[in-house]
């Protein structure tokens, strides 16, 4: 039976309500229906075979993280070539040690390792988890010299930070919940096998509902807590001393509270407190304060903001003699790392990357004199680099090579090409992509723009796929995709649209494309893929849309307006029922991004483009050709809605455009097993490949 809401006075039709229920009789149903839909349809895919080997081969590489150095052990993850998931190991002397395995914690291959931080001396690490996707996980203790578990768990935290008290205290810890399972949400206080036993303490309860806490302590002393209050670039700031012994009720000392001011708080080996924020500088700078004094009237500005690059991340390296900023800042999907004088803010030298790509994971090392960071491009898998102080170069971390490969289990066995000689992809001159940068002219005359790749001839039409996200303010980043390059190196073509709403030129182009400007999102990607066929680059038959959670919102949306636009839309855990999305998954904490039902003027804004209801009006529609994908452990976007919206648009469009929804148990959101993300790339692409007319001819790596 068709529900029908009322909403200022409007009625508002939800003809597929009962798809919410996932585990009905008649959900179930539906969806054993889809998945024999779906698996006829992959029959058809002469690419899906060669595509899932290519994507398998490239990312058949040895991977690490940056190493935490404490106790005299360097702490870090490694997945092995053929390994689903990372394991995170200690190494000391050349020896390597694994502390936590997901594997063999969970044979199944469902549990995933989500979060890891050790204690000051090394002897302890807190390890989070999460199993079958749902990101709802434990936080456990470990013994990093046994891997084995100390005390009981401590349930109910999603990606939780945690915050190690130095010696002399007893071990322990703060920690973040963000729901209410387990505790009231907020910064808690665990003490590590206290005897007696004793309860966990609130020491920072959270403003509201959505408020999201954080916690850091840095030097061992001064404790950051950070609320961030949706999307609306609003961080809540405060800063304790903890030397007097105060860490079951520490003084907390607001930086900023209240305020639309975003920041990300450090102390430097000076003791001042640096800080990266867009107060006065929608793309950022950093300023300097006393922690004792920090209100940001007295704040001084050391690096100014760049007009043209949003600025993504620093740390302090050196020592209060010889102090630097390390800043990153991002150019369109590029990255620029730069020294600066700490004291004054000069630039002192730009750090020479191995080539356009991402640096990530920037962390001033515990020696004062080392910066460890991540480089990634399309065509260069994830390193570790070290940039020792006052270098223009940074360096591989070599990894130290175990002297005693008996002393550890048969699952630790090296294997895959080692981290000193990654694999060469894409090296010849014919197949490596190459990027060019275009602008095209939205509704309103903004000039927005796009990035494109190929390995092909760029005045050559083919087969291409329209990325776009725009969403939450999260500029767009050029790292390592095997799944991009796979179908690069297969003749097609992979583009990205810089629409507003992302945080690709800073706060100010988020919130254009925001709340009740959203519809400008989605303006700019129908700009986007209308300036790709004008300009040759594509036909409307060779172009295929792809965006994932926020981004399949954005090409649902667009598709549904346009429905000319394009061959086909690959939509992953997407958005799509705009009336209930407060009511589906983390819906609740995105009203200062996409607005809210219960205000009638955001409520509008939100029917103008929802594409669930766009395709409850519509009856035989030539839309494009859709790919959903849905994940039943999903606790962000919720599941409802790529089941929803494939029920309404397979009502809506002509027969011989199909509607396919690929529904997948025990994964959610986030990360998941490599086997299960080679096999959900090979099909989306394939979907791409098999509408968009790219031939199965692949370049070899």
């Amino acid at each position: 039976m068709s529900v029908v809401d009322t909403l200022h006075g409007r009625p508002v039709a939800d003809p597929y309500r009962w798809l919410e229920d996932p585990d009905s009789p008649a959900t179930r149903g539906w969806l054993a229906d889809r998945s024999r839909e779906f698996a006829r349809a992959t029959a058809t895919w002469p690419m899906r075979d060669r595509l899932a080997r290519q994507i398998r081969r490239l990312v058949a590489t040895e991977l690490w993280s940056p190493p935490v150095h404490r106790g005299g052990l360097a702490f870090t993850t490694r997945r092995d070539a053929d390994a689903d998931h990372p394991r995170l190991v200690t190494i000391r002397d050349g020896r390597e040690r694994v502390v936590f395995d997901p594997a063999v914690h969970d044979p199944s291959g469902r549990t995933t390792l989500d979060a890891w931080e050790p204690s000051p001396d090394g002897r302890l690490v807190a390890v989070q988890t999460s199993t079958g996707g749902t990101e709802r996980g434990a936080l456990r203790v470990l013994s990093a010299d046994s891997g084995l578990p100390v005390e009981e768990p401590i349930r109910g935290v999603r990606y939780s930070q945690v915050a190690w008290l130095p010696a002399p205290h007893h071990a322990a810890f703060y920690y973040v919940r963000r729901d209410s399972r387990g505790g009231r949400p907020g910064v808690w206080l665990h003490r590590v096998l206290a005897v007696p036993r004793v309860p966990d303490i609130l020491v920072h309860s959270t403003a509201g509902p959505c408020a999201v806490p954080g916690v850091r302590l840095v030097r061992g002393r001064w404790l950051l807590l950070t609320e961030n209050h949706g999307t609306g670039h609003r961080t809540d700031l405060w800063i304790a001393d903890l030397s007097g012994g105060r860490a079951r009720a520490p003084r907390l000392r607001p930086v900023h509270v209240g305020e639309d001011i975003d920041s990300e708080a450090d102390v430097g080996p000076d003791g001042r407190l640096y800080l990266r924020t867009t107060l006065q500088a929608p793309r950022r700078r950093i300023c300097a304060a006393d922690p004792r004094d920090p209100a940001p009237e007295r704040w001084r500005e050391i690096v100014p903001e760049d007009p043209g690059a949003t600025l993504d991340a620093f740390t302090v390296t050196g020592t209060p003699d010889a102090l630097e900023l390390l800043v990153t800042r991002n150019l369109l999907g590029i990255s620029e790392l730069t020294a600066h004088d700490a004291h004054d803010g000069r630039r002192l030298r730009r750090v020479e990357l191995p080539g356009e790509g991402m640096v990530t994971r920037l962390e001033a090392d515990a020696a004062p004199d080392t910066a460890y960071f991540c480089y990634a491009d399309v065509a260069t898998q994830q390193k570790v680099l070290v940039l020792d102080h006052g270098a223009r170069r940074p360096r591989p971390w070599t990894v130290p090579a175990p002297d005693d490969t008996a002393q550890r289990p048969a699952s630790t066995t090296r294997s895959g090409p080692s981290p000193r000689t990654p694999v060469p992809i894409g090296r010849s001159r014919g197949s490596r992509p190459r990027r060019r940068t275009i602008r095209c002219r939205s509704a309103d005359g903004t000039s927005v723009p796009v990035t494109l790749f190929s390995a092909r001839p760029f005045d050559e039409p083919g087969p291409t796929i329209l990325h776009a996200y725009g969403g939450f303010g999260r500029a767009r980043r050029f790292g390592f995709s095997a799944t991009v390059l796979s179908w690069l190196l297969a003749g097609g073509r992979y583009a990205v649209a810089h629409v507003r709403g992302g945080g690709d030129a800073g706060q100010d182009w988020h919130m254009r494309g925001a709340r009740r400007n959203k519809i400008r999102s989605v303006q700019d990607l129908v700009a986007a893929a209308d300036t790709l066929v004008d300009c040759g680059y594509c036909s409307r038959g060779q172009l295929c849309l792809s965006g994932g959670s926020a981004g399949g919102l954005l090409v649902l949306a667009a598709a549904t307006m346009r429905p000319d636009l394009c061959a086909a839309v690959i939509a992953s855990a997407p958005l799509a029922d705009m009336a209930r999305f407060e009511q589906l998954g983390l819906g609740r904490l995105w009203t200062r991004e996409f607005g809210t039902t219960a205000d009638p003027v955001d409520f509008a804004a939100l029917m103008s483009y929802s594409p669930y209801h766009r395709a409850l009006r519509s009856h035989g529609c030539r839309y494009p050709a859709v790919l959903l994908t849905g994940f039943h452990g999903d606790t962000r976007t919720d599941a409802a809605h790529p089941r929803k919206m494939c029920a309404a648009l397979s009502a809506a469009t002509s027969p011989d455009r199909p509607v396919l929804l690929r529904y997948e148990r025990d994964v959610g959101h986030g990360p998941r097993a490599v086997t299960s993300a080679i096999e959900l790339a090979a099909d989306a692409h394939a979907f791409a490949a098999a509408r968009t007319g790219l031939s199965p001819r692949i370049r070899s790596v």
